[in-house]
């Protein structure tokens, strides 16, 4: 782990090791965040990895400006008029996944939306042109901590988990962005922070609250709030140790049970940062039409399996039929 200072060469490098898949802490002008390649999967998986992150929520993929993020999203007129006030700034938008959207299924947590925004820190607009890709990064610290607003905190809350960290002093908003979900007829404030509701409002008129919409454990699509993931149409079965012709396996290492009408493995080797890279886009082509049910193999509760089984569960809660064979 080293804090390096940042300058051309450095961020050249940091850029490097992003497009290579690994990850570097940048500073952004809300607080510190812990990036990686957003349109890579294992890269992704790697973040929650590091971060110690008990569920899969949406990660924030982060653009250089509104030119970069429509390749990545329906745009509308409501967004281009935000980010023509906020963009480079402290707010996030959600906005329906563009096709063909390269941005990775595990950074919007299956979800069909993508969270959004340009920061307008130097160092970070720097690293993203560097890279030449979006970067997801959450806050550069462990799980439940706090969010890091200096080089020292990322050191202190990941260690050797952010092996490089780009020095950019002291962020100058110090909470993190506002995340105004754009996705529906009416814009709701999902997690408020250094763009404000009423600033926020002066542009785009009255906006609706989170905790005012009916939800449940749905429909949440923002980073730090209850979530809902892609639920496949076929029932989901875990645990399963035999499968059945019509069902769809989605298997994990080497003992692999024979029979089911298609086979995909989210790790042979037994590696479930690999598993977890996987698990939605390999849900995703076992959700066709033929395929009964989708059967799902026993994976560890360790690492980041802690979260790959929290989305299975959630994937299998309403499937009578979820029982072990």
């Amino acid at each position: 782990m080293s804090v390096v200072e940042a300058t051309a060469q450095s961020i050249a490098k940091a850029a490097e090791t992003l497009r290579a898949g690994g990850l570097v802490a940048f500073p952004t002008e809300t607080v510190y965040g812990l990036g990686g390649d957003a349109t890579n999967e294992r890269a992704v998986a790697a973040i929650f990895e590091a971060k110690g992150r008990p569920q899969f929520n949406p990660l924030i993929s982060h653009v250089l400006d509104a030119a970069a993020a429509r390749a990545f999203v329906h745009w509308n007129d409501t967004a281009e008029k935000l980010a023509a006030t906020f963009w480079p700034g402290p707010l996030t938008l959600v906005l329906p996944r563009a096709e063909g959207s390269s941005i990775a299924l595990l950074a919007t947590a299956g979800l069909d939306t993508v969270a959004i925004r340009a920061p307008s820190h130097p160092i970070a607009q720097a690293l993203m042109r560097a890279t030449g890709r979006p970067i997801a990064a959450p806050s550069a610290n462990r799980s439940g901590e706090v969010s890091p607003t200096r080089p020292e905190h990322v050191a202190q809350s990941l260690g050797v988990r952010a092996p490089t960290i780009l020095d950019g002093g002291a962020c100058l908003v110090g909470v993190e962005s506002t995340v105004l979900d754009l996705s529906g007829d009416t814009p709701i404030l999902l997690r408020p922070g250094g763009a404000t509701r009423e600033a926020i409002e002066a542009v785009i008129g009255p906006i609706a609250l989170s905790d005012a919409i009916p939800t449940g454990d749905a429909a949440r699509k923002s980073p730090g709030q209850l979530h809902s993931h892609y639920a496949p149409s076929r029932p989901v079965r875990l645990e399963a140790t035999s499968v059945s012709p019509d069902e769809g396996l989605l298997a994990f290492g080497d003992a692999v049970p024979q029979g089911a009408m298609l086979t995909m493995n989210l790790s042979p080797s037994g590696d479930v940062g690999e598993a977890a890279a996987n698990l939605f886009a390999m849900m995703r082509s076992l959700d066709r039409p033929g395929i009964g049910r989708i059967a799902v193999a026993p994976i560890p509760h360790t690492g980041l399996g802690l979260a790959i089984n929290d989305r299975l569960r959630r994937a299998a809660a309403d499937d009578d039929s979820n029982r072990q064979r």
